[in-house]
């Protein structure tokens, strides 16, 4: 099983790093409008959940599914929201970074340790370790990466309803065909990231 694999790769990590083990992933990085979030997970050291994986490879159904079954399981969970002004301004890369900084920061249970999905450590992360293609390896970071997702997901589909024209549910804010489409039609929101945008603002 997918989510075997995933647990005893974190089981590995505990047994030289503490049993306190924190996944961080984000969501967001691509879009063209509204967030990066970013989330921070620790789970309950002997957490069992059957078909955990990386979000991406996740339905919306199975993923929903899921992020209630971590909020069950996890010892302590935290989430931060990087918005679009702050992106336009430090760039999506240290957007990122400060949101995996805030998120851990917000855990209610300080961690052993952390693993953080990705080549790039967040400044100012001690007991930490950058792991390329985290989300499909530790069941951690899957775990974090199901929560950023479905959280921004949550968050798109309430602008939505603020700016029904662009269909923000179909597409999360995400470069589709249909999304460009809605902005040479309506012009871009307050939510767009200008940065993402050279051309057409």
């Amino acid at each position: 099983m997918k989510s075997d694999v995933l647990f005893e790769f974190d089981r590995v990590i505990r047994n030289t790093s503490g049993e306190l083990l924190c996944g961080i992933d984000e969501a967001g990085r691509g879009p063209l409008a509204g967030p990066v979030v970013c989330a921070a997970v620790i789970l309950q050291p002997n957490a069992v959940i059957d078909g955990l994986d990386d979000s991406k490879r996740l339905s919306e159904k199975k993923r929903l599914s899921l992020y209630k079954t971590i909020l069950k399981v996890s010892i302590g969970i935290a989430v931060a929201m990087i918005h679009h002004e702050e992106i336009d301004r430090v760039n999506i890369l240290n957007a990122t970074m400060k949101g995996m900084r805030d998120a851990y920061s917000s855990l209610n249970v300080s961690p052993d340790f952390a693993i953080i999905d990705g080549n790039r450590l967040p400044e100012g992360l001690n007991n930490s370790r950058a792991i390329v293609k985290g989300d499909a390896l530790s069941a951690s970071i899957a775990a974090a990466s199901i929560v950023a997702k479905t959280e921004r997901d949550q968050y798109m589909r309430s602008m939505d309803a603020l700016y029904p024209e662009y269909q923000f549910s179909k597409h999360k804010g995400y470069p589709t065909k249909l999304h460009y489409e809605m902005i040479d039609k309506y012009g871009v929101t307050p939510i767009h990231r200008k940065s993402f945008l050279k051309g057409r603002v």
